[in-house]
């Protein structure tokens, strides 16, 4: 049975909250993909969950859902070429200012899901384990990683024979074979190890 969080867990009135997490660091392929969302009290999501502790179809159908009922929410996200420049910390915080920018309504609050923030026009908290805790947090939690893996769906598409749709990116040992048998992707991170060693393989020397 999967248990929803406990809107009282959070004081989530009296001010706008906004709830911003990632998805996508860990992977060696693709963009960090972020959200933030502000729920609206009156309207209440049940099953609110870390989207990692829900099955597939429960994150699809609370992406919809999250959608229609939240005051504000924005999906943003920084590119591979972002990445590889920034490197992915950085990325990471420049795709949540995307989505907290990218709100129609300015919280009065940002509540980030780790142990740092990035740099924002107002107040913002870093939860540990957030998207576990509350609730904004578990929304933007889910809208990210659908929205990601629906694109890593269609990377399957585009660049078969890598696993892209299963791994979701993350260096699996399908996905490390993958990568010395056929080489980097476009979409692939350079400035991650598994993916300069495979430059580095075919070519002889780093990419530049």
């Amino acid at each position: 049975m999967q248990m929803g969080l406990d809107f009282t867990l959070v004081a989530e009135v009296e001010e706008l909250v906004a709830g911003v997490d990632e998805v996508g660091r860990g992977p060696l392929c693709g963009a960090v993909v972020t959200a933030a969302v502000i729920l609206d009290p009156n309207r209440p999501i049940l099953g609110l969950n870390d989207s990692k502790k829900l099955t597939e179809a429960k994150r699809e159908k609370l992406f919809d859902e999250i959608k229609e009922k939240a005051l504000s929410w924005c999906i943003a996200r920084a590119e591979v070429e972002e990445i590889d420049e920034l490197n992915i910390l950085h990325a990471t915080m420049l795709a949540m200012q995307r989505a907290v920018a990218g709100l129609h309504i300015q919280p009065k609050l940002a509540m980030i899901d780790g142990n740092r923030c990035p740099k924002l026009p107002m107040r913002a908290e870093a939860v540990v384990k957030g998207d576990s805790k509350v609730p904004a947090i578990a929304a933007a939690s889910i809208l990210a990683k659908v929205s990601r893996d629906r694109e890593m769906a269609a990377f399957e598409l585009t660049y078969p024979g890598y696993g892209i749709g299963g791994h979701k990116g993350y260096p699996t040992p399908v996905h490390l074979e993958a990568l010395v048998r056929l080489g980097p992707t476009p979409i692939h991170r350079r400035s991650f190890a598994p993916v300069r060693q495979a430059y580095e393989a075919l070519e002889g020397l780093a990419p530049v």
